[in-house]
């Protein structure tokens, strides 16, 4: 198994799971750098390598992950090492994701929506929800680390929209998020590549996620906005009721 350890072992606040690197700083990005400022721990799971990639290698796609989560300022980054394009969810695998849940104890998990048009991100989603569930029951053992279930899953978009709990505010940190994105060169646009074309690397892309980000900031008033889905309730506190 491949793990990639950056940075030092902690309790989260929040663990954003992707299939590959990348996925989560096209996705959701903003909304970990908006818990960083308010002073939360926040921690990104790839689950592959991203090795079936048209463009860039294990190398390239490596020093570019390192980058973007320098660019993020994130404490925590790991890679399960589950093979791409065959994500599956199985007792072994869950086993895995289960081990790095009770690891970080994280008080939230960021997934993919389950309706997407890659298989990695509709099976990861699959993945993410039964391990979650499983992490908190005690008969299934993982050594030294306790039982433990986040108490929420929010789920962010990939290609297809999804239905809208609520939408974060991320205008103040779209630059950054953007920089970030920008730090796997291997996969986006660059006019002076070779690489062939593919549904990520066109110019299109770039504007389709800064376009995306201003529509549904539009729907609560800001410049950026980064959207989310919740299966459960969200319960509002009193002290909050002002930002309604």
């Amino acid at each position: 198994m491949y793990i990639e350890n950056m940075y030092d072992r902690t309790k989260l606040d929040a663990l954003f799971i992707g299939a590959h690197p990348d996925d989560i700083e096209i996705t959701s990005s903003g909304t970990l750098l908006k818990m960083l400022k308010a002073g939360k721990k926040t921690g990104i799971i790839d689950l592959t390598l991203g090795e079936l990639s048209t463009r860039g290698n294990l190398k390239t796609r490596k020093k570019e992950t390192e980058t973007a989560s320098r660019i993020l300022g994130i404490k925590v980054r790991e890679n399960l090492g589950l093979p791409d394009g065959d994500i599956q969810n199985n007792q072994k695998n869950r086993i895995k994701l289960i081990r790095l849940i009770r690891k970080y104890k994280p008080g939230i998990i960021f997934a993919p929506f389950y309706d997407d048009r890659h298989p990695d991100h509709i099976n990861t989603s699959n993945l993410v929800r039964e391990s979650v569930y499983y992490s908190g029951l005690k008969k299934i053992e993982t050594e030294e680390l306790k039982p433990y279930r986040p108490s929420k899953i929010f789920y962010f978009r990939h290609a297809y929209d999804l239905p809208i709990s609520f939408i974060v505010d991320i205008s103040d940190v779209f630059k950054i998020k953007m920089r970030s994105i920008k730090a796997y060169k291997s996969q986006f646009y660059d006019p002076k590549t070779k690489q062939p074309d593919t549904y990520i690397s066109s110019k299109l892309f770039l504007k389709d996620i800064e376009t995306r980000a201003r529509f549904y900031g539009f729907k609560i008033g800001v410049e950026f906005g980064e959207p989310f889905y919740s299966e459960e309730p969200i319960k509002i506190h009193s002290e909050n009721l002002n930002e309604l």
